[in-house]
């Protein structure tokens, strides 16, 4: 679904609109400026011999002048908590400092809306924590796909429970996650 989003995916039938945007093969990479994607894994988007180069990846790719690349990702390094990690190499990181790095790489892209593919899957509890505690702390409008229930209580407003493929419920998170019955009938209890 994710990946239907930015473009990467296409999609069968109807049509996509995104940050205000409705996907076509023409605007994809303004879309793309507009929605960063950070995968469930982030070993597919931390490539580079250094953090700071694969934060830098994105921003450098659209064109950005070098001396606001360094500025965009100093910001994006202190927001996740990952200043002094500049120079080291991904598979150095823990599996929860990789996940805030992937998610450095798509702030420093400056978009307004990010999509989360599972961003606590694969972490410790205080990992998932931490991970829930920053995106919390994050401006952007967000869209995480979650199994992580507690995730989505503490860091979300909305959800949208999907099933086989279909849209089953929408409202507000704790009346959602509130509704055992709605829970069970879903796999998600």
């Amino acid at each position: 679904l994710l990946l239907q989003l930015i473009g990467i995916l296409k999609s069968q039938k109807g049509s996509i609109r995104v940050c205000g945007l409705e996907l076509t093969r023409r605007n994809v990479r303004d879309l793309r400026r507009k929605l960063g994607l950070v995968f469930q894994i982030p070993d597919d988007q931390l490539f580079c011999t250094s953090l700071y180069d694969d934060v830098a990846f994105g921003p450098r790719n659209l064109g950005v002048p070098e001396k606001e690349v360094t500025s965009r990702v100093q910001k994006a390094l202190r927001d996740v908590g990952l200043v002094g990690f500049e120079d080291r190499m991904a598979f150095h990181l823990s599996p929860g400092e990789k996940k805030r790095a992937s998610i450095a790489t798509v702030l420093s892209m400056d978009a307004e809306c990010l999509a989360l593919d599972e961003p606590t899957s694969m972490l410790d509890p205080r990992a998932r924590r931490e991970i829930g505690e920053l995106l919390k702390s994050l401006s952007q409008t967000q869209l995480i796909v979650t199994h992580d229930l507690d995730l989505a209580r503490n860091a979300c407003t909305r959800a949208v429970i999907m099933d086989a493929g279909r849209v089953v419920a929408d409202g507000v998170v704790a009346e959602l996650l509130d509704d055992k019955a709605l829970l069970e009938r879903h796999g998600l209890a």
